[in-house]
């Protein structure tokens, strides 16, 4: 893949990366723009590592996209699991049932059932929490080695301030959605080079 097709791509990936929220507010189908951006990003970085000779430029991606899906399906089978554990505790057998649910309610088991199941909840954002943090690290390191070989600070900008918004719970999205669009425009803003002798 050439250099300006490369630059291409991971610019629009880095667009969809950044519009895919605004959409998904507004038709069910704008939740998967971020993930099909966020694979053109991984091919974009994947031409570019192959172009300058740096496989940590593709490899921490990548990386970083296994751990944000590891850490996605942990939290939620802690959570799940968790719920689960709860409803058999309470002995609910037929989920339709809403006498069942009224009774439990009313019984004073319910209370330490629902602070186990807030336990669970608290357990499982931990575990996301921490494995956001390990994918913007990873992501940044990606930024930053692209940054260093193409001369286009930006990437490390945007890097560090994905990484920021990842630490800070809640308005750190706002960090982490305007760092893809500084992406976009270091994509954009990337010249031609000659390929390095091997």
């Amino acid at each position: 893949m050439d250099f300006q097709t490369s630059k291409n791509l991971g610019g629009v990936g880095a667009l969809l990366l950044f519009i895919g929220p605004l959409f998904s507010y507004a038709h069910f189908l704008g939740g998967f723009l971020s993930p099909i951006g966020f694979i053109l990003v991984l091919i974009a970085l994947k031409s570019f590592a192959d172009h300058y000779k740096d496989a940590g430029i593709f490899n921490n991606a990548l990386y970083s996209f296994i751990t944000c899906i590891v850490g996605v399906v942990l939290a939620v089978g802690v959570f799940i699991a968790t719920a689960f554990a709860v409803i058999a505790d309470l002995g609910i057998t037929d989920w339709t049932n809403a006498a069942e649910w009224t009774a439990v309610f009313a019984s004073e088991i319910a209370l330490d059932s629902l602070l186990a199941l807030l336990g669970g909840g608290i357990i499982a954002l931990v575990i996301l929490y921490v494995f956001v943090i390990l994918t913007a690290w990873l992501y940044r390191k990606s930024l930053v080695k692209l940054a260093s070989k193409t001369g286009v600070g930006l990437f490390g900008t945007a890097g560090l301030l994905f990484l920021i918004g990842a630490v800070i719970p809640v308005v750190g999205l706002l960090l982490t959605w305007v760092s893809s669009l500084l992406v976009a425009i270091a994509f954009f803003s990337m010249k031609p080079t000659a390929e390095p002798p091997p």
